[in-house]
């Protein structure tokens, strides 16, 4: 349904020198599947979705999308041909609402529709649902919204990046419970970044990324058994960072 090929990635480092941060992935990602990348960090798992997005331009091969070639599209494009990314820091949007925030990406109005969003992100709607997008929200409940707006659409491709990172242990939950009931009512592809384990337990497959390359795909079992959590220190490809 999505497939890479033979795709590089560059991007300029402080020297202002390009970089390859993805070097010749070949990947394909079928429908209705829970892919879960994860790696050592700055292996090149966030540079691999946003090259999916749109967002860093692949330098060299191919993105298709329903077999049909998108590599030059834009990320409005790709936007409107159903690919959606959730980014790690989200973006504040000062004068705009959550409820028109949430209607916009559902074009949808209907208020118990934006209520539930709220609720299946582990957010209580009657207290959001008319705050301003601005620096009164914290880091964790702008990730919330931006996450329920990636929901409320009918997505073929949902790109989250570290969706847990700064929520509570009850609204990770329900996060949780989201990606399921995605998986289970659409046909959305989805792929997050993660190295959390309850996350990587819900993976059809594992994406293990470093050093830029693609290093295996696996069960959430077989990548669990390698992992020494009790190692905060490790980067290498067979023993994550501990989240």
């Amino acid at each position: 349904m999505l497939e890479l090929k033979n795709i590089s990635v560059a991007a300029r480092g402080e020297s202002e020198r390009e970089v390859e941060v993805i070097s010749d992935v070949s990947l394909t990602l079928e429908e209705k599947k829970i892919y879960v990348v994860t790696g050592p960090n700055g292996g090149g798992k966030t540079s691999l979705a946003k090259a999916i997005m749109g967002i860093y331009p692949v330098s060299e091969g191919a993105v298709y999308l329903d077999g049909e070639d998108i590599t030059r599209k834009t990320i409005t494009e790709r936007a409107n041909m159903g690919i959606g990314y959730a980014f790690q820091m989200p973006t504040r949007f000062k004068g705009l609402h959550v409820r028109d925030f949430l209607a916009i990406a559902a074009r949808d109005n209907d208020e118990r529709r934006l209520y539930s969003l709220l609720v299946e992100v582990g957010l209580c709607a009657q207290d959001y649902i008319d705050r301003e997008l601005n620096a009164s929200f914290s880091g964790g409940e702008l990730k919330r919204v931006e996450i329920a707006s990636i929901l409320a659409r009918d997505l073929r491709v949902a790109l989250f990046d570290e969706p847990e990172a700064g929520i509570d242990l009850w609204s990770f939950q329900k996060l949780t419970e989201a990606f399921r009931q995605l998986n289970e009512t659409r046909n959305t592809t989805i792929v997050i970044i993660s190295h959390q384990e309850r996350i990587l337990r819900m993976a059809d497959e594992v994406i293990l990324i470093a050093a830029g390359k693609i290093t295996d795909i696996t069960s959430p079992d077989k990548i669990l058994g390698e992992i020494d959590f009790t190692n905060p220190e490790c980067v290498c490809p067979n023993c994550l960072d501990k989240r």
